[in-house]
């Protein structure tokens, strides 16, 4: 049976969503689960569960936290025992496949890169996030882990976006596009101009330059970006699938004819919803780093991490950090 590290205390719902994610998740699947955070007040959340110990769930003490507002460098030194430290230790030392975590981004991606290191031949971790299109899933990296990039950092998460979209997306060969300004390879700054050049010579199904109105149209499976970008382009979505969310609402209750409609389609707004939906994912592998971390979303629900604890799951059993490995290695034997 598998064993995952969850930090309880990561998250704006922390330890309550975590927790009862964990409970959820535990109960449909075949896995241990490690708490990592205060016993005294994951406990307490834990009381609403009284099968919690049968579920194979344990406590691994942890007194501090890192909260959102820290340092994550400094953070990480003051606070040596933080619940992401443990739960990171705790798949360093091969007690857990896998670690999850909800908690501050830059702290998470830090843990895990000192604790696991990197994947030979990969430079720096990028953060997966699986965003809806007209056709079916599609990855967007780097989400958030590196502010700056270089040419080759974007080659090498092309080819782990690759991979993550083989194995969770189900896709065969993956559809790669560089997100650009334009559709020709002489669009862009200079960093989309060698990365380009880069991808195209590489031994992947580069597709080309894909604009920003084209990222949800499903053109592309695996979308590769700088992680300032690709951060912006991220949180915008959001907002916008709140405020489309907040406006048909608004219309839905402004007059007696659309509340009727409302009621003949609902069953179609409620998959559209499932579709825009972060917490269906459950989070983002950090990919490149030598060891399974998923970064969830801070606003994670209890939905939001039984799916990622889920993900983790998958990845656990399917080899994956080798097959990152494999892909990494080969594409590295053809481009030098």
């Amino acid at each position: 049976m598998i064993r995952l590290a969850v930090d309880a205390m990561g998250g704006d719902h922390a330890p309550s969503a975590i927790v009862d994610g964990a409970v959820a998740a535990a109960r449909h699947l075949d896995v241990r689960i490690a708490l990592a955070g205060v016993p005294r007040v994951i406990e307490e959340a834990l009381s609403r569960h009284p099968d919690w110990r049968e579920l194979g769930l344990a406590i691994v003490e942890a007194p501090d936290v890192i909260d959102m507002t820290d340092t994550p460098a400094a953070a990480l030194r003051r606070k040596p025992r933080a619940s992401i430290r443990v739960a990171a230790d705790l798949v360093a030392r091969r007690e857990a496949a896998a670690l999850f975590s909800a908690g501050h981004t830059g702290a998470t991606v830090m843990a895990s890169h000192a604790a696991f290191g990197m994947i030979p031949g990969v430079d720096r971790p990028a953060l997966a996030t699986t965003i809806p299109t007209r056709q079916r899933p599609a990855v967007l990296l780097d989400a958030g882990a590196n502010v700056e990039c270089r040419p080759q950092h974007l080659l090498q998460f092309a080819v782990m976006g690759g991979v993550y979209a083989r194995v969770a997306l189900g896709v065969e060969r993956p559809r790669i596009g560089l997100l650009s300004i334009g559709e020709e390879a002489t669009k862009g700054n200079e960093l989309t101009r060698e990365a380009h050049r880069l991808l195209k010579a590489a031994p992947i199904n580069f597709i080309g330059n894909v604009e920003g109105r084209e990222i949800y149209s499903g053109v592309a499976d695996v979308i590769v970006c700088d992680g300032f970008t690709g951060n912006v382009v991220l949180k915008t979505s959001e907002g916008l699938v709140e405020t489309v969310e907040a406006l048909l609402g608004d219309e839905l209750q402004g007059t007696f004819s659309s509340q009727v409609g409302y009621l003949l389609s609902r069953r179609a707004f409620r998959r559209f919803r499932r579709r825009v939906d972060y917490s269906e994912y459950g989070g983002a592998p950090l990919l490149g780093v030598a060891g399974l971390a998923i970064v969830g979303h801070g606003r994670s629900s209890a939905k939001a991490v039984r799916n990622a604890i889920a993900m983790a799951h998958r990845f656990a059993t399917s080899d994956f950090i080798h097959r990152v490995e494999q892909d990494i290695c080969g594409v590295e034997r053809l481009t030098n």
